[in-house]
């Protein structure tokens, strides 16, 4: 099965330690505004996911969510959640390690899109 997002191995690292600091964790994927379009690590149920959300996958065992119409946008490409050094968003739980998540994507092939159904 094709993935729709997936995640690099310093990712998964990351997402382990913030683990053993914060418990169960959840990532949505931010539509720009207040913390651009990086995606964005909170507490698992700490943010609020409604019927304008989707679920595309999971990452190091958490859920990964998108808004219903930037997944329009982007349902044509996998999401690859990658880590870098700096600061990233003011609400994300990476903050504090001196590094943020951003997220990279490549376009599904033809036989991935048919997968997928679309």
């Amino acid at each position: 099965m094709v993935e729709r997002v997936k995640a690099t191995e310093a990712t998964v690292e990351l997402i382990e330690k913030l683990k053993k600091r914060h418990g169960d964790l959840m990532f949505h994927q931010s539509g720009g505004c207040c913390d651009g379009s990086s995606p964005m690590c909170y507490p698992n149920g700490e943010l609020r996911i409604g019927s304008s959300d989707v679920l595309l996958g999971t990452i190091g065992g958490c859920p990964f969510y998108i808004a219903k119409d930037q997944y329009e946008y982007w349902k044509h490409t996998q999401l690859i959640i990658d880590v870098v050094e700096g600061r990233g968003g003011m609400f994300s739980l990476e903050g504090p390690e001196g590094k943020r998540f951003l997220t990279r994507s490549r376009v599904f092939s033809s036989e991935e899109r048919q997968q997928l159904g679309i």
